[in-house]
This record gives structure tokens, C-alpha cells and sequence, in this order.
């Protein structure tokens, strides 16, 4: 099962890659946000399984230590537009560590019927 992994800037997509593949998963991130072709994680990632990880602007500020303003982020979010609407999981990781977003992950990941992908 190939996953790719996009959100904004500080949501945590390379963190999490990296403890899905120790895990033996396929996982890899998509760093579309940057992009303006939406249809980018379609392209470069060919995924069997999509996951969408948010955060806020003060989140990304504390993990970051960035000052970027709320229109900055906003405009990342509008170029993701296309891979929320597709994403097989959706995960705010405002207030979670670490191995509670690799948890909830797994946990949703387990939870697929695997002939259906």
C-alpha cells in the first residue's frame, strides 16, 4: 500500500513519513502546498491511500518558530484544496505528539479492508 502524506508547512507530513516507513510502510510526503498544480500528490505519489494532516498558524509558529501570517498559511491550505477533498484520512494534529498522530495513523491505516485499495 503506497501512502503519500500533504498538509501545510508544520503539520507534520515528514515526522510522520518517517515513522510509517520504520514501520515497514510505503509512506512518503507530498510537498504540494507549494504548488499550483492540484492535482500534484495524484502525480508524483500515485497513492493508494491519502492523508491530509492540518495544523494551525499557531501550531506551525511553535513547531516552525516561523512568524509567517494567517494569509501565508491560508494560501497553502487553498493550494490543497484538491487532495483535502480526496484524502482518505483527515488528522488535525493540533495538540498531539508525535506518536499519537503515528497511532491514530496506524490505527486508521490497520482499519482498511486491504482488498478494497
Amino acid at each position: 500500500m503506497r501512502i503519500a502524506i500533504v498538509g501545510p508547512c508544520g503539520a507534520g507530513k515528514t515526522t510522520l513519513a518517517r515513522n510509517l516507513q520504520v514501520l515497514g510502510y510505503d509512506a512518503q510526503e507530498c510537498v504540494q502546498e507549494h504548488s499550483h498544480v492540484q492535482a500534484m500528490w495524484q502525480r508524483i505519489a500515485h497513492p493508494d491511500v491519502l492523508i491530509y494532516l492540518d495544523a494551525s498558524l499557531a501550531t506551525i509558529h511553535a513547531r516552525l518558530r516561523v512568524d509567517w501570517e494567517q494569509g501565508y498559511i491560508d494560501e497553502q491550505k487553498r493550494r490543497l484544496t484538491h487532495a483535502r477533498a480526496y484524502a482518505h484520512l483527515f488528522l488535525n494534529t493540533d495538540g498531539l505528539s508525535i506518536e499519537q498522530v503515528r497511532n491514530r495513523t496506524v490505527a486508521f491505516l490497520r482499519s482498511l479492508p486491504q482488498g478494497d485499495l
